[in-house]
């Protein structure tokens, strides 16, 4: 069968600035939550690889865009690294940082390729997050002169625009169940954390609408569908539960303009709400984006719980569910996560039904593979099955298309080998390999079909 795709259509990647700029003396950078907890929590990254080792694009930029071209891509989304631009987050400029960011989106348009700038990807400053971080109302304030400085800046170049990538995370990564630093469990303040990402979200798109740019701004964001066990009534209230949680309390606000007035009842009555002020539902109501990025790597699936739930730091979400290992589910073993592409077809549905078939692209979807060295022959990769990933994902977005999603592009994580959270680079996922040692790029098996892809604007698939 052919998947064609309209014209135009945005083939691309995604990385940030965290995971693949680096470090370089004397390049003015200041210091980031992962800065700093990769090098004070150590033990929690995957071979105590720091934030200071990541892909050198800081220094390699032109070359790596050059890379891009050689591939095809049309789009590259990345992002700025307000700890870069602004080393204490609410400070002086860095003028070095103009002159990279400068550099590389110049360096992006000579090439063909249009830039996709993200404003926030986890890495708060480490000087605001000793301010409380996104807990600290005041640092709403400075994320918004932030923005707005990066608008002044290169807006002028930039025509897609993101405020976060994944606002939910910070939240709850970092405030409920302790993966990012600063490693709290507690809802109440992770409750705080995403209000004041919602407000600081507004905030910057009003800057940027004050300042009557040429373009589009958006943000990018799960809108995972959840999957019951079964359609028992238990069963489908925990999916209703997991869904309200994990994807309706930050989706609804920033796509329809409102919390969920369930959500609200919820958190009034269990005494978790964040505080507000006057206004916020007000500014919340008053802000639309004009583009959405979705990232998709797995469904999430739940039942009614079985099993007792100890609460030993206070009220979790999981008190409505637990999760469903389902039967004969296909593994990414790399990982411990489903495999799933049909999700991406439900996906669009949802942005369709639930949410106005605003415009969207996919801005995140890959596999990150451990130990592929395994499947190097004559010093290329291999990897059949990200090409395979890549099709089943493709073919499901091309039918969600056929029925009337809005959807004008798609880029995979990842375009080279980056650095991962927690996970350092124990797991691979881009079109070129990273050779550790002497930071070499080499074009992996699917960077090849990808360029074929591109070239086609569709792909043939049996």
């Amino acid at each position: 069968m052919n998947y064609d795709f309209p014209d135009n259509f945005w083939w691309g990647t995604a990385t940030s600035a965290t995971q693949s700029e680096g470090h370089k003396s004397g390049d003015g950078k200041g210091e980031n939550i992962w800065d700093y907890a990769s090098h004070h929590f150590n033990q929690r990254f995957h071979n105590g690889v720091t934030a200071d080792d990541t892909s050198t694009f800081y220094q390699n930029y032109r070359e790596d865009i050059q890379l891009a071209k050689n591939i095809g891509l049309n789009s590259f989304r990345t992002s700025i690294s307000w700890s870069r631009l602004i080393p204490d987050g609410d400070g002086e400029i860095n003028p070095q940082a103009v002159d990279f960011y400068n550099s590389v989106i110049n360096e992006l348009h000579d090439q063909g390729i249009e830039p996709f700038i993200n404003l926030y990807h986890f890495d708060m400053p480490m000087a605001l997050q000793e301010k409380g971080g996104f807990e600290n109302r005041e640092v709403v304030d400075a994320f918004a002169r932030y923005a707005e400085i990066c608008f002044d800046l290169f807006g002028d170049r930039v025509r897609y625009w993101f405020t976060f990538n994944e606002p939910l995370i910070p939240a709850e990564a970092g405030y409920l169940h302790p993966r990012h630093y600063p490693y709290v469990t507690n809802f109440r303040r992770a409750a705080q954390v995403l209000h004041h990402i919602v407000l600081a979200h507004c905030k910057a798109v009003a800057a940027w609408r004050r300042m009557n740019l040429p373009g589009k701004i958006g943000i990018i964001m799960d809108v995972i569908p959840v999957y019951p066990r079964s359609d028992s009534p238990e069963d489908l209230h925990a999916a209703e539960m997991a869904d309200l949680f994990y994807t309706r309390s930050i989706n609804e606000p920033i796509l329809l303009g409102r919390y969920p007035d369930e959500l609200i009842a919820l958190l009034k009555e269990h005494d978790q709400l964040p505080q507000s002020l006057p206004g916020d539902c007000e500014l919340i109501a008053s802000t639309k984006i004009d583009l959405l990025g979705i990232n998709y790597y797995r469904p999430r699936r739940v039942k009614a719980r079985e099993t007792l739930l100890e609460e030993p730091h206070g009220f979790v979400p999981e008190r409505f569910f637990e999760e469903y290992i389902m039967p004969g589910r296909r593994m990414n073993t790399s990982r411990g996560i489903e495999i799933y592409p049909a999700a991406l077809y439900d996906i669009a549905m949802v942005v369709k039904e639930r949410y106005g078939n605003l415009p969207w692209f996919v801005s995140e979807n890959g596999i990150g593979i451990s130990d592929e060295e395994q499947f190097m022959v004559n010093g290329q990769v291999q990897d059949d099955y990200r090409i395979e990933f890549l099709q089943e994902h493709l073919s499901y977005l091309h039918k969600a298309m056929a029925d009337g999603s809005n959807c004008l592009g798609y880029q995979m994580w990842t375009f080279i080998d980056c650095w991962s959270w927690q996970n350092a680079y124990k797991n691979r996922y881009g079109f070129y390999r990273l050779d550790l040692e002497t930071q070499q790029r080499s074009l992996k098996k699917s960077g090849l079909w990808f360029r074929s892809v591109i070239e086609n604007n569709g792909f043939e698939r049996a």
